[in-house]
């Protein structure tokens, strides 16, 4: 199926050939017949429209130059009959309408992000910001992911994401970060190097397929680089070594934000936060019913089921899985 854009490159171009059609059998007609140039119009006109309401020519010139304009002219306008039809019965003039409308919104978007590549990261990436409600524009290689990256009031850019106009397209000067999710470091690269030339200060972050890639990527002016394979890796064995520790973020050299389960039977189960805290900070407890509560006081009693969420150093947090997890023999006194 043709892109849209290529069927109107058609028409265009088989418009402007009408137009020189027109204007030399307009000149022809006016030297063979001796003629004005109006006259030599009309005529032009009334041969390639096939229409008939003007007297041939007599003369064996104006004969001749009559039959080139039925024949170039008859076989113009069917070939554009061709494409409008074409561009009408594949829908494509439906789709061309739409990206148009998108187009106009994407003009109006201000502090959106610029998903680069609609892999199975790109995707992933999109789902997370349309659930956060935050717009963006996709930008992908293939023309086949389009129908996965459609959503309400999200475009679509059929291009090479390291592209200068692509980006420009996406309105780079208005966006608040670029996400560079191409399965080819090579090409995160590139996208990075592009987007740092049109727009130095905005975020990007990046996907590196390979860690020795991801200095490569720091020096192309990538603000965070993230390794999927390396980061679910990571993920998997935390969750093997510590499976009550439900997520974890690094905040500092020295500390990182865990959430821990009280687990049913544990010696943190019943007990208030002052009593297990020790040299953590407790930020927030969220119940099995789904409720929260932030910076719970020290005398506020945990349950089993309940998640704990925790600020320490690596020690103080490993304390506190032992502590929440079932059968610990760890004292809250500890």
């Amino acid at each position: 199926m043709s892109h849209p854009r290529d069927v109107f490159r058609r028409l265009a171009m088989l418009g402007l050939a009408l137009c020189v059609l027109i204007a030399g059998g307009t000149v022809a007609y006016a030297l063979v017949e001796d003629s004005t140039l109006w006259n030599g119009f009309v005529w032009t006109i009334d041969t390639v429209a096939t229409t008939g309401s003007i007297q041939a020519p007599q003369d064996v010139a104006g004969e001749v130059v009559k039959v080139i304009l039925t024949l170039l002219g008859v076989g113009t306008l069917f070939y554009a009959l061709v494409s409008m039809t074409e561009l009408v019965v594949t829908g494509e003039l439906g789709t061309l309408l739409t990206e148009r409308r998108v187009r106009k919104m994407t003009d109006r978007l201000r502090d959106h992000y610029i998903v680069c590549g609609f892999g199975r990261v790109g995707r992933q990436v999109a789902s997370d910001l349309r659930a956060a409600g935050a717009p963006y524009v996709v930008i992908d290689a293939d023309a086949a992911n389009r129908e996965a990256a459609y959503a309400p009031g999200v475009r679509f850019i059929n291009a090479r994401p390291s592209d200068d106009d692509a980006l420009r397209d996406a309105g780079i000067a208005r966006a608040r970060a670029i996400v560079a999710c191409v399965d080819s470091d090579a090409e995160n690269i590139f996208i990075a190097l592009t987007a740092r030339e049109l727009r130095p200060d905005i975020a990007i972050v990046a996907r590196a397929s390979q860690e020795e890639n991801e200095k490569k990527l720091r020096r192309a002016g990538v603000d965070r680089v993230i390794s999927p394979y390396k980061s679910s890796g990571t993920e998997m064995a935390r969750l093997a070594l510590h499976p009550n520790v439900t997520g974890t973020m690094d905040v500092a050299a020295e500390y990182r934000l865990e959430e821990i389960t009280v687990q049913p039977g544990s010696a943190g189960d019943a007990q208030t936060v002052g009593d297990v805290r020790g040299g953590s900070y407790i930020v927030g407890v969220r119940a099995a019913d789904g409720s929260f509560r932030p910076q719970p006081a020290a005398d506020a009693l945990l349950a089993a089921g309940d998640v704990v969420m925790a600020i320490g150093t690596p020690r103080t947090l490993e304390r506190l899985e032992e502590l929440f997890t079932a059968g610990s023999s760890v004292s809250t006194g500890d």
